[in-house]
């Protein structure tokens, strides 16, 4: 039976999320470090094999991609994007502090002015990634290669992984990530995916 293999890998971490900023939708670049470990693991261990690359919609994902995959050209998924955080986008906690509704946000109880909730940013990727992989089964791509933040992996993952897990659960070091199977006949009935494996490997 036909399955599809999508391998899903965190993003070096940018300058900004360094600077314990809260980076959603700001372009913030990778950090120097994060260039120099993404071309460290690089060399250290063997990356998955793929017949088509796409990144969420900000540098550092699409950088560390490329500094994985030189050859890839990758397909941006808007979707795929991290939280929006409003008014709070690009602040520190630090800067933060004194606001009551900043507050409010870390106990759950309101969302950042002018951005996105949870469960807002929660359906976006979910419907985002379900048109990805009908995408990819529509065009026959068998093995795919998403790079994305922390935030989008570990949510995708909760959602649709098996074994089930927490989003914390499912939290690994940047460049590193899990690679998926969807079998289509289980997927048309009820959207889940076995994770595997973890990737890269060791050489």
């Amino acid at each position: 039976m036909k399955s599809y293999k999508i391998h899903i890998i965190r993003a070096g971490q940018s300058e900004g999320i360094l600077a314990g900023r809260y980076v959603g939708r700001t372009q913030s670049p990778l950090s120097t470090s994060a260039i120099t470990d993404l071309c460290r693991l690089k060399g250290e261990f063997s990356y998955p094999q793929a017949e088509f690359f796409c990144a969420s919609p900000s540098l550092a994902c699409v950088d560390s991609l490329k500094i994985l995959y030189p050859q890839a050209d990758p397909e941006v998924v808007l979707d795929l994007a991290e939280c929006d955080f409003g008014d709070w986008e690009n602040k520190t906690a630090e800067e933060l502090k004194d606001n009551p509704h900043f507050s409010l946000w870390l106990a759950g109880q309101e969302n950042p002015p002018g951005g996105e909730s949870s469960q807002v940013f929660f359906t976006r990727i979910c419907k985002g990634f379900q048109l990805l992989v009908e995408n990819l089964m529509f065009r026959g791509l068998t093995e795919s290669l998403l790079v994305t933040t922390a935030g989008v992996m570990t949510s995708l993952l909760s959602a649709y992984g098996l074994p089930r897990a927490q989003p914390q659960d499912w939290m690994c070091d940047p460049g590193f990530g899990y690679s998926l199977r969807i079998t289509p006949s289980l997927w048309t009935r009820q959207p889940v995916m076995e994770v595997f494996d973890r990737c890269p490997k060791e050489k």
